[in-house]
């Protein structure tokens, strides 16, 4: 049977516990802050006239600064440069980040509005060994609210003994090499290791 209404989703679902309400505010406490301050790794989920992006991003725990109880900074570092999620942000604005912890079963949720900033003072506060980032995404928080451990139990996403050995999935180099056509993947795994700690910044 397809669901196609609200109707039939909660009656299929029921209705949601009391503290799975409440718990959603409309701005970071202390506790929710801690959660932002710890985080070394997020995902960015935008929406756009091409479709939505989810993107990841991560560096050392705190790297998303809370510059208000209502207000995100996330410095955009150097990456692939398809920026699909700073066109979206242009185009829409809404933004959701899902901040995850390692070792940690509940993740954070923020649903906002995003804006991109190249301000040069904002710019210097992420400065890393006097490197900057392109960009600086703003994102104003119109509701924030914690997931439960359960996805991450169930995953058991920090259990190392699950841990999957990375020369049992196709390299980078492999998967480029089998998309385009006469492309040189040893060469270029050979050389990403170096190219990435080059590039980390």
């Amino acid at each position: 049977m397809k669901i196609v209404t609200v109707e039939q989703l909660e009656e299929l679902y029921g209705l949601p516990r009391e503290t799975s309400l409440a718990k959603e505010i409309d701005h970071l406490n202390a506790d929710y802050a801690a959660f932002v301050k710890a985080s070394p790794f997020i995902l960015l989920a935008t929406v756009g006239p091409e479709g939505t992006d989810c993107s990841p991003k991560g560096d050392a725990p705190g790297f998303v600064e809370i510059l208000d109880d209502r207000t995100l900074a996330i410095p955009d570092r150097p990456g692939n440069n398809r920026i699909d999620n700073l066109k979206n942000i242009l185009s829409d604005g809404r933004a959701s980040v899902l901040f995850l912890i390692p070792g940690v079963g509940e993740t954070l949720r923020v649903n906002g509005r995003a804006t991109i900033s190249a301000d040069p003072d904002l710019l210097a506060r992420f400065a890393v060994d006097g490197k900057l980032p392109k960009s600086v995404i703003l994102l104003v928080i119109e509701n924030v609210y914690f997931h439960c451990a359960k996805s991450i139990m169930r995953s058991k996403l920090w259990d190392a003994s699950r841990h999957v050995e990375r020369s049992t999935l196709p390299s980078a180099g492999q998967m480029l090499k089998n998309i385009v056509s006469g492309f040189d993947g040893e060469a270029y795994d050979k050389e990403l290791p170096e190219r990435s700690r080059k590039n980390l910044y």
